[in-house]
C-alpha cells in the first residue's frame, strides 16, 4: 500500500500526541475551610523561592502596598488633569493670539477706509462699517476717546500742547484698537496738559 498524504500523517501525529496528554486534577481545598480562609492573604504564594518554601506576606504589608499604589494613582491622575487643563488654556491662548494677528493685519484696511471717508468718498462708509461691525462682534474695540485722560498703555502721544491740570486727549490722529482687552495698536494722539 502507498504512504498516506502529508496532511493525513500530520493528523495522525497530532492524534497520537493528544492520547498521551494527561489531565492534571486540582485538589479540593481542605475540609472545614471557608472560601474566606482560602483567600487569606497570609497564605499567598507570592515570592515563592526556588527551594519551594513559601514566605508569607502579612496583611499589613499588602495593605501598605495597596495604599502606596492608590496614592501613586491619585497623584498621577491629578497631574494628568492639571496637564489637560494647562494644555487647553495654552490652546485657547494660541487661538486668541492667531485671531489677534489676523485682525492686526486687517487694521490697515480699516485705516484706508477711514482715510477715504475723510476725503469725501462716502461710498466706502458702508464697507468700513460692515468690516468694523464684524470684527467688533468678535472682540475688536476702537480706542479714540477725545477728552479722556491720557493712558500710555492705550495711547501714543505724538504731539503735546501746554495746558492746565491732568494730561487729556486733545485730538486723535490715528485710531487705536484693542482685541479682547489686549492692545493691538495704541491710538496716536495729541495730548493737552
Amino acid at each position: 500500500m502507498s504512504e498516506p498524504p502529508a496532511a493525513d500523517a500530520a493528523y495522525g501525529e497530532l492524534h497520537d500526541s493528544r492520547a498521551e496528554c494527561q489531565v492534571e486534577e486540582v485538589p479540593d481545598p481542605p475540609a472545614g475551610e471557608s472560601p474566606a480562609e482560602q483567600a487569606d492573604p497570609a497564605r499567598s504564594t507570592v515570592g515563592r523561592d526556588a527551594g519551594g518554601e513559601e514566605p508569607l506576606i502579612s496583611t499589613e504589608e499588602l495593605l501598605a502596598q495597596r495604599d502606596s499604589y492608590l496614592s501613586d494613582l491619585q497623584r498621577v491622575t491629578a497631574e494628568f488633569a492639571n496637564y489637560r487643563r494647562k494644555a487647553a488654556e495654552r490652546q485657547q491662548e494660541t487661538v486668541a493670539m492667531a485671531a489677534a494677528g489676523i485682525v492686526e493685519k486687517v487694521l490697515p484696511v480699516l485705516d484706508a477706509c477711514e482715510a477715504a471717508v475723510a476725503q469725501g468718498a462716502e461710498d466706502v462708509a458702508p464697507i468700513r462699517d460692515a468690516l468694523f461691525g464684524a470684527l467688533e462682534r468678535e472682540g475688536l474695540a476702537r480706542v479714540d476717546e477725545t477728552g479722556a485722560p491720557f493712558d500710555p498703555n492705550w495711547h501714543e502721544a505724538v504731539v503735546h500742547e501746554p495746558g492746565d491740570g491732568e494730561a487729556v486727549i486733545a485730538e486723535v490722529l490715528r485710531a487705536g484698537y484693542r482685541w479682547n482687552s489686549r492692545v493691538l495698536r495704541p491710538a496716536m494722539v495729541k495730548v493737552r496738559g
